[in-house]
Parts: C-alpha cells; structure tokens; sequence
C-alpha cells in the first residue's frame, strides 16, 4: 500500500466521504491560518523596509544569513514543549510567545534600537514557518490522502484570504500611520489564530505519538528519522533547492526596487501592495488549479512541472532584467509555492509517524527553508566581500541552477519505488 502514483497513471479519484466535523476542523485551520497570514503581511514588508532604511539593502543578505540559527533555537524549544504538553498546547505556548516577540520589538524598535530591527527581521523569518508547519502537522494528521486532495487547496484558499487583505491593507496604512504602528496588528493577529486553532483541535481531535511522550527527550527533533527514512533526506534537499531559489529572487527584487523606490514608506506601500497582488493569484491557484489539478494530474507531473516553469522566467530576467521581470519571476515563484507546491508536498507527509510529521517535518520545512535562505544569503553577502558587488545576472542563473537540482529531486521522490522508504500510519490512510 502507498500513496504514490506511477506516473502514466492519471489521478482522478471520487469525491471522498468527507464527514462534517472533518469538513469543520480543515476550515477552522483554514481560518487560523487567514489570521497569522494578515498578520504576517504586515511584519513581512515592514520589518523588510525598517531593516533596509537602518542597514541597507546591501546587507539584507547579512540578517538572512542569521536567521537558520534563530529558527534552529525556536525549534529546539518547540520541540521541549511539544514533549512536555503535546500538539495542541504546544501550538497555543508557541503563538503567544510569538506575539510577545513580536510586540518587544515594536517597543524596541520605538526606542531608537537599531539591533531590534535585525531581531525583529530573524523572528519573522522563524515564527512564521514554526506557526504555520504547526497547522499543516495537524491537517496531515487529520485528513486521509483522498481527503487531502480536495481540501488542501481550498485550506490555502482559505488562508490567502489573510494575505490578500494584509498586504492591501499594509499598502492602504504604511504611509497614513508609519511602519513601525504596523507591527502591532502582526500581533494581535495571533490571537483570533490561536483561538481557530483551538477550535480545530476541538473539532479534529489532538493527534497522538504512538508511544509514550517523556517528559525530557534528547532527540527533539526527530533526527534519527532521516537516517530511517530515504523519503525525509530527499524532502530536506528539495526545500534547499526551492529556497535557494526563493532567496536569489528576493534579494534581486529587492534591490531593484531599493533602486526605484528610496523613500522607506513609499517603498513599504509598494511591496504590501505587490504582495497583495501576488496572494490574489494564489487564491486563483488555491481555489480553482490546485484541487484540479491534484485530481487529474500525477504528483510527479505536477512537481516536475514548477521548476521548469521557475527556469523559464528566470530565463526572461536573465535576459531582460528590471523590476517588471524580477517581480514576475518572484510572484511566479511565491504563488506556486503558496497553491500547488504546498498542497501537492503536503500529501507526502500523511503515511508518515507522528514524529515524522510533528518533528522532522520542522526540521525540513522551517529549518530547512531558512537554512537555505541563510547558506544562500551567507555565500552571496561573502563573495561580495571578497569579489566586490556582484553583477546582477548572477542571482536569477543561481536560480536557474537550483530549479535544475529541484527538477531531478522531485523526480527521484516521486518515483513509485520511493514509496518503499514510506512508513504508513494506519492502512485505512492510504491508497493502493
């Protein structure tokens, strides 16, 4: 039994048996998730344009490069309060002591601290895949793999619903308030999410280790898993590919728009107004390409087809290269990874253990990602010391490059044999 498809094998299945409090449970995550994401809009492009406006853009590659280490000790101590209360009041512990960062450094920030803004910078970068990788153990832990490719997308849906309206609403407040009033709504968002998440557990019930969970435990993290299972080494490779990728693109964009747009509050304006617009066309994928796809599509279709679609647009900024063309090779790369990407790489997670979705997932999706990004940023901001400024061609054939691995791992994970290194949580989960 396994959940991967052989690939000339088209994947249409039935509209499962879907029961109503399942049905409840994925909305009330799904709304969660709309909160910490409006919320998140407003920390993203300030805690960008606060840091830029006190070091520059030039070094933006600098903080990146700090951010695995602050995600590695979030991590670990994720991993002590999940042994110690389990799932549920790990997600609540986790988002209010998310909140309280977030409103120190507004305080901070306020004081005239300069080092606030690169804290503030690494906690957004943590706090919010530490969140959401939180909901996503839940949904794999609640729905079945049928389930899940009908309402994975629409839980994305659901979600950039926040998205949308933050990054409108970041456009529509930064000059009228100032930047730094706006970390305060990235606050309180955590409350109405903490809430919805509480109310999905109610609903979906707390998923449970298949043994005893100690109150101290060496191994937090699950890294033992990786060394059992070939499935979860290839999956953290993929997420360093990917956000290489992300990485390269961002500081590219991001310095074109410096360029175009020097005044801080105008260029705060811009961005939450780009993002905006980039959620919109993740709603589109969310709602209506991504659950189609994911049913009449292979896995091992769908994965191969988004590198080569990230290769072509890179390809364009390669050879016209402007704030037009590295905004539509970031929005490409963003959009994708919010609709298709993430719902097509979460079905992988649901044969999984407990600890492999509630631990090594972690490791790999918020971990990993910043990690990436860091070793990117790291190398990138070194050359440039040693070599001086780099030219900007160097950033989308970096790009190029990484969606290149990307397309001959995704390749090798979706393989049908690659089902053999997955470990089914209960027989009733799986599809033959």
């Amino acid at each position: 039994m396994n959940t991967t498809v052989p690939p000339s094998m088209p994947v249409a299945p039935e509209v499962p048996a879907i029961s109503a409090r399942t049905v409840a449970a994925a909305l009330s995550i799904g709304a969660a998730a709309m909160f910490l994401l409006c919320g998140y809009e407003f920390i993203r492009s300030t805690s960008t344009s606060l840091y830029v406006a006190t070091y520059g853009a030039n070094r933006l590659a600098i903080v990146m490069a700090v951010v695995p280490f602050g995600t590695l000790a979030i991590l670990y101590l994720y991993g002590c309060i999940l042994s110690w209360v389990g799932p549920r009041r790990a997600l609540f512990i986790t988002s209010l002591l998310c909140g309280l960062g977030i409103a120190a450094c507004y305080v901070a920030i306020r004081a005239g601290s300069h080092f606030a803004t690169g804290v503030l910078f690494v906690l957004r970068e943590a706090y919010i895949v530490l969140l959401v990788e939180q909901y996503w153990s839940f949904i794999n832990s609640t729905l079945r793999t049928g389930e899940a490719r009908w309402l994975n997308g629409p839980i994305c849906g659901i979600a950039s619903l926040g998205a949308i309206s933050g990054g409108f609403l970041v456009g529509a407040l930064a000059q009228r308030v100032g930047s730094q009033q706006l970390l305060l709504f990235a606050a309180a968002s955590l409350l109405p999410a903490g809430l919805l998440a509480a109310l999905a557990f109610h609903l979906g019930g707390e998923p449970q280790s298949a043994g005893p969970e100690p109150k101290t435990r060496k191994d937090q993290l699950a890294l033992r898993l990786f060394f059992q299972n070939r499935i979860l080494l290839l999956l953290l490779f993929l997420i360093v590919c990917t956000q290489a990728v992300s990485t390269v693109l961002d500081l590219r964009f991001n310095a074109i728009l410096e360029s175009a747009k020097p005044i801080t509050d105008e260029r705060t304006a811009f961005s939450g107004n780009f993002f905006g617009v980039l959620n919109i066309a993740a709603f589109f994928m969310q709602f209506v390409a991504t659950p189609l796809l994911l049913r009449f599509c292979s896995l091992r279709h769908i994965h191969t087809a988004i590198p080569l679609v990230h290769i072509g647009a890179c390809a364009l900024l390669v050879a016209l290269p402007s704030l037009l063309t590295s905004g539509l090779a970031f929005l490409l790369f963003k959009t994708l990874d919010y609709s298709l990407f993430r719902a097509g790489k979460e079905v992988l997670y649901i044969p999984l253990s407990f600890d492999a979705r509630y631990r090594a997932k972690q490791v790999i999706d918020s971990f990993g990602y910043r990690a990436s990004k860091g070793a990117t940023s790291g190398l990138l901001a070194g050359a440039g010391k040693v070599f001086g400024a780099l030219p900007g061609i160097t950033y989308p054939l970096i790009a190029i490059f990484s969606s290149a691995a990307w397309l001959f791992l995704v390749r090798r994970i979706t393989r049908p044999e690659a089902a053999a290194a997955q470990v089914p949580l209960k027989i009733s989960e799986c599809e033959t």
